[in-house]
């Protein structure tokens, strides 16, 4: 029994007892059987993975986070792929017939509050991760997304940019709105009057990412940097950038967000900003465990928010402007 508790993290064991107890695991690299586990404990913990993400690159560093640390937990993770042709009511009475305790939210659905409601309804935990919402009524484990912004639009002025083109992201995610705030706060703290030419409607993809670059560089005063709010916009960016002839980052500086592997797959490699998308799927995990022991305890427990750390990541996207006028190429 002391075993079993100090294996599940119990606070009743004096510090003097689990550390022999946990000497002992090491010395005998003892692991605790998943499935002996759910035998005792009478059912399996069973938590999914519910997404609806255009961006492959996202999904698969969201993913691999989300079942390592399931493994290691001995949790049951189940991966389900929900079509917006699907009503919530169905999608969450297909999750309680699966016996799921718990969902985890990546973008776009970490903001649909009606799917949080129906989960909550349902009895299910859930966990929305990259969001701008405030964790009222869901936990929520994001980055400061407008800082996040507010520093890669500061970094450009420093560089000497000062006509700044922006791409948005999908008005439905918060995430997008808060990224935008970032970059109007760099702005106007430098002191540059924003130009609502410079912005452009992305979606986070590739091909909303084609079409917002070429709007803002068919620009007569077009910027002489691009900050998109992801990485494929980025992407998408440096390609209309070589397809007019112009050099990046010689001509054009461009810096994206979220640094996933499409960050250093394209040429020039991305400036961009870091948001530990695995190491955020891990701690939703962890939050979403501790919420299914706490309702498995008939105790209650209030939303929590993990903010974790972002980085700005310097590659070879982004350089200081040329000292004169760039020459636009004709079609």
């Amino acid at each position: 029994m002391t075993v079993s508790r100090v294996i599940n993290r119990e606070q009743v064991v004096r510090p003097e007892t689990r550390e022999k107890v946990e000497a002992a695991i090491t010395a005998l690299n003892y692991a605790p059987s998943a499935a002996a586990r759910s035998l005792a404990g009478g059912d399996e913990t069973r938590i999914g993975l519910l997404y609806s993400n255009p961006s492959a690159s996202y999904l698969s560093e969201f993913l691999v986070g989300s079942l390592d640390q399931a493994a290691r937990f001995g949790v049951h993770l189940v991966v389900e792929k929900w079509d917006e042709k699907t009503s919530v009511a169905a999608a969450v009475d297909h999750l309680r017939r699966g016996r799921l305790d718990g969902v985890i939210l990546p973008p776009p659905l970490c903001d649909m509050t009606e799917m949080i409601a129906a989960l909550d309804d349902a009895g299910i935990a859930a966990v929305a991760v990259a969001t701008g919402r405030d964790p009222d009524d869901v936990s929520v484990v994001n980055i400061d997304d407008r800082g996040a912004a507010y520093a890669m639009t500061r970094h450009l002025i420093a560089l000497g940019h000062h006509r700044i083109g922006f791409i948005k992201g999908n008005p439905n995610q918060t995430a997008s709105d808060q990224r935008f705030r970032g970059y109007l706060d760099a702005l106007a703290q430098s002191g540059i009057a924003q130009d609502d030419a410079l912005v452009a409607q992305g979606y986070f993809t590739y091909r909303s990412g084609l079409d917002a670059a070429e709007q803002i560089l068919e620009l007569p005063n077009a910027p002489t940097a691009i900050f998109a709010s992801n990485d494929d916009m980025a992407a998408a960016t440096v390609a209309i950038a070589h397809r007019n002839g112009l050099d990046v980052p010689g001509d054009l500086t461009v810096c994206g967000f979220d640094d996933t592997s499409l960050a250093t797959t394209i040429w020039p490699e991305l400036t961009t900003i870091r948001q530990p998308i695995s190491a955020m799927s891990r701690a939703a995990v962890d939050v979403l465990i501790e919420q299914i022991k706490a309702r498995k305890g008939k105790t209650k427990v209030s939303p929590g928010h993990l903010m974790l750390d972002y980085e700005l990541i310097r590659r070879q996207s982004d350089a200081a402007p040329r000292l004169r006028p760039r020459q636009k190429v004709k079609k």
